[in-house]
């Protein structure tokens, strides 16, 4: 008599099988090729109560599992200011995925919108890491886990390009400045966001979504609230009629650059001009 599983076990399951080409296999290409994960590693697993973060923690759990390089996980909370609904569905999902979360407070959200009213998104991003870094150190963790996929890769990509006017990535691996000895890792950098919506809907899970004033959502899709984020979204799906392949054209092209062929470009905060070798 075959063994009946767990709710838990047949999302595990389901990562590995189902999912295996489009969740799995990126998850361990980006761990193996950007060298996120060394032996002796303790590891923050940040969770926000979203999609991307909560399949990240069932990433690494599955990865612990069988992955012959020893590291340890922590999977961190930060309330920053949740409502009781919010709250409690994180730890209701939490729960139902068999993931030890240790939570902590912040006053984030309230700072962000007392502070900066014409752009709390962004300061409140740079607090909510600030705080994490801070926690995970304190817990003795080398490096926090976010869940950034190949969608928000891509889509930073271009707005950079389109209304920052600047060629920008986003890194899979970042050295902390301000907290020394830590390490900003991204595991599921090469995952697509539509393939994590999948994944969420095949199980029939509900997450929330960013949570805050500015939302008002408990549940549904975690689209930014940003509107040049909503238009590069769209401009990509319009490109992709005609296109199928424009999305890893894309994400292909910041790991292709040719310096060779730019005006000007930065390294290390100072700026290059091709004139710089032209005579010689």
């Amino acid at each position: 008599m075959p063994k009946v599983l767990e709710r838990y076990q047949e999302i595990e399951r389901s990562i590995i099988t189902t999912y295996r080409k489009t969740i799995w296999s990126p998850f361990v290409l980006a761990v193996k090729k950007y060298r996120l994960i060394q032996s002796g590693d303790k590891i923050a697993v940040c969770i926000s109560g979203g999609k991307d973060s909560m399949l990240l923690a069932k990433l690494m759990q599955e990865l612990q599992r069988h992955s012959e390089v020893p590291f340890e996980l922590v999977f961190l909370v930060m309330d920053p200011g949740y409502n009781a609904e919010n709250r409690r569905r994180i730890e209701e999902n939490a729960k139902l995925l068999n993931v030890p979360i240790t939570v902590f407070e912040s006053d984030v959200f309230s700072v962000a919108d007392t502070v900066s009213e014409d752009n709390p998104c962004y300061l409140c991003a740079r607090m909510r890491r600030g705080h994490l870094y801070a926690k995970a150190k304190e817990l003795g963790c080398n490096k926090i886990a976010l869940g950034h996929h190949k969608s928000d890769v891509i889509e930073t990509t271009l707005m950079g390009m389109l209304y920052g006017g600047q060629l920008q990535g986003m890194l899979p691996r970042i050295p902390s400045t301000n907290f020394e000895g830590m390490e900003l890792i991204r595991p599921m950098y090469c995952i697509l966001e539509r393939d994590i919506i999948r994944w969420q809907n095949h199980n029939q899970l509900g997450f929330i979504a960013c949570a805050c004033k500015f939302t008002q959502a408990t549940t549904g899709s975690d689209e930014d609230t940003f509107s040049a984020r909503r238009k590069v979204k769209a401009l990509i799906e319009s490109l992709k009629e005609e296109n199928e392949n424009v999305e890893n054209n894309i994400f292909q092209s910041i790991h292709n650059v040719q310096l060779d062929t730019l005006a000007e470009y930065k390294q290390n905060g100072v700026k290059h001009s091709f004139l710089d070798k032209f005579d010689e």
